[in-house]
């Protein structure tokens, strides 16, 4: 079942997002500003089943960790690893309060790119 994506969240009593604790000319930050995220999230929606199953992933975080793993050169298991110490990571992947729990087990990222296929895998490279 395909989770929606978090478009507007209200702010945190507790602080500000965690975009706004982050460097803004930061280059990860700089190139999710220039990543055209509905996109992929248009493209890879008809690959979900509406109503079935547990919620998934949201995709451009899925698709975020695809990203971060080509740029870094880093298996599926470091890349969610990192993903968990890193907050520059996170708000790459469009998460708004830093999160220190693993987003998804590394084998989630092969059933995903499975789910999207080769075309899909060409489009976010």
């Amino acid at each position: 079942m395909l989770k929606a994506t978090e478009q507007h969240q209200q702010t945190s009593f507790f602080g500000s997002d965690l975009i706004d604790q982050l460097d803004p000319k930061d280059p990860l930050l700089l190139l999710s500003n220039a990543i055209p995220w509905q996109e992929f999230e248009k493209d890879f929606i008809g690959e979900y089943t509406q109503g079935i199953g547990r919620p998934s992933i949201p995709i451009r975080v899925m698709v975020g960790l695809l990203i971060l793993k080509q740029l870094e050169n880093l298996s599926d298991e470091r890349v969610v690893l990192a993903w968990k110490q890193n907050p520059y990571y996170q708000a790459f992947c469009g998460i708004k309060n830093f999160h220190n729990q693993l987003p998804c087990h590394a084998t989630e990222l092969v059933h995903f790119r499975k789910r999207i296929g080769a075309k899909g895998v060409e489009k976010y490279l």
